[in-house]
């Protein structure tokens, strides 16, 4: 029961990780309607960002700071450059676009990063363990990690449903033409999108960094994830995205806790290893398949 519960808590710490990624991604391209690949990007440049500012100034504070900060900054920089000629253009050119803005990414990181792993210690006051349960003593970072995760979606939920901002973004998502019309900037407002769908994928990396190799294409890997989750939440919904990373969370937390336990009291060493650890791969594949399955639009898909 203490190791159930205990894998529990790393796939809901995991979900929130991928939260952030997945609610910034379903923002752009539910709202925007633009395939961002370039998403995974702005989350290692908020893992470098607190690794390399933490480490030059001993202070997290400003190595969080940093991390949002230059990945707003690089959004920002991306939407003007390249994503603002993309809208209403075929899916092909944005992902074509999109793709070179990886490599340019992943390279521009190297020059000014180098191509070493950095690796960003544990800040003292999140060291350490809680005890939780008898038996059962979780890491205060990871809880954190968590409860950061459970700010961030109402935080959301409040801009998106109750501010004058997101009123804008429903409408711009709905019907672009009569925004414009309207006298509304809808230039400025897609940019203020795009930009804070960055600064979530920031958060992603400062989460991701004490945990995680901070290294250069780091960013391609959870990309995938990221769009596994909206797809089985549906695209454009943030409480789909929540309901999404917190599904994939669980269970790619207790398929690889689970799943090799399972297979290997099935089949021989020799067979079982390689299976399991194939299946462990493709639990939120097979997750995703099955949604799709029953609600071929996500588990809460937008209305407009």
């Amino acid at each position: 029961m203490i190791f159930f519960l205990e894998q529990l808590l790393n796939g809901l710490q995991y979900g929130a990780m991928l939260f952030m990624l997945a609610s910034g991604l379903t923002l752009i391209f539910g709202i925007m309607g633009v395939i961002n690949l370039t998403h995974g990007s702005f989350y290692m440049v908020g893992a470098y960002g607190a690794a390399v500012v933490t480490a030059a100034t001993g202070s997290v504070v400003l190595g969080a700071v940093a991390a949002l900060a230059g990945a707003a900054l690089y959004g920002t920089a991306v939407e003007i450059a390249v994503v603002r000629r993309l809208y209403g253009r075929d899916h092909l050119y944005q992902v074509l676009a999109t793709f070179g803005l990886i490599l340019f990414s992943n390279e521009a990181m190297a020059l000014l990063a180098g191509r070493q792993p950095r690796f960003l210690e544990i800040p003292p006051l999140l060291s350490g363990s809680v005890h939780l349960l008898p038996g059962l003593d979780y890491p205060v970072i990871r809880l954190a990690f968590i409860a950061v995760g459970a700010a961030v979606a109402i935080g959301l939920w409040l801009l998106v449903n109750h501010t004058r901002l997101g009123m804008l973004i429903r409408a711009g998502a709905d019907d672009r033409e009569m925004v414009d019309a309207l006298g509304v900037d809808i230039r400025r407002l897609y940019t203020i999108v795009f930009a804070l769908g960055a600064v979530l994928c920031g958060i992603a990396g400062v989460m991701a960094a004490p945990l995680l190799a901070v290294e250069i294409g780091m960013g391609e890997r959870i990309l995938i994830a990221g769009f596994v989750v909206i797809v089985v939440g549906g695209v454009g919904s943030v409480r789909g995205a929540l309901a999404g990373a917190l599904l994939i969370g669980l269970v790619d937390g207790l398929g690889r806790a689970y799943l090799p336990q399972i297979i290997q009291s099935l089949l021989p060493p020799s067979i079982a290893d390689t299976l399991a650890a194939g299946l462990v791969s493709a639990s939120i594949y097979v997750i995703m398949a099955l949604v799709l399955l029953v609600r071929p639009l996500g588990l809460f898909p937008v209305r407009s």
